[in-house]
């Protein structure tokens, strides 16, 4: 089995480091992740001030996971609408003869 080729990085998280081992190649994808939720991090803190940083970071990981999911039902129901696409061209076909 072939070792995967890892690199050390450090991803800042509001104040927080978080030292990683991560694939060389998805090291481009974890600091743009990081960079993200920074961002959204930041959004709540204007949004809600007086909020504890563990509310701020439960909002960030809500919003996130939410974003992941629908990305994911999207991706899922794809096959399914060419399929539908497919089986409309036949009727339509079949009607039309």
């Amino acid at each position: 089995m072939a070792s995967i080729d890892k690199q050390h990085i450090n991803l800042h998280l509001d104040a927080h480091v978080v030292g990683l081992d991560v694939p060389r190649e998805q090291e481009p994808n974890y600091r743009k992740a990081a960079e993200l939720l920074n961002r959204r991090y930041q959004y709540y803190l204007k949004l809600r001030p007086n909020a504890s940083a563990e509310q701020l970071w439960m909002y960030t990981a809500l919003e996130v996971a939410v974003a992941l999911q629908s990305d994911v039902r999207e991706k899922s129901l794809v096959p399914v609408e060419k399929e539908i696409k497919e089986l409309n061209q036949i009727i339509t076909e079949k009607l039309t003869k």
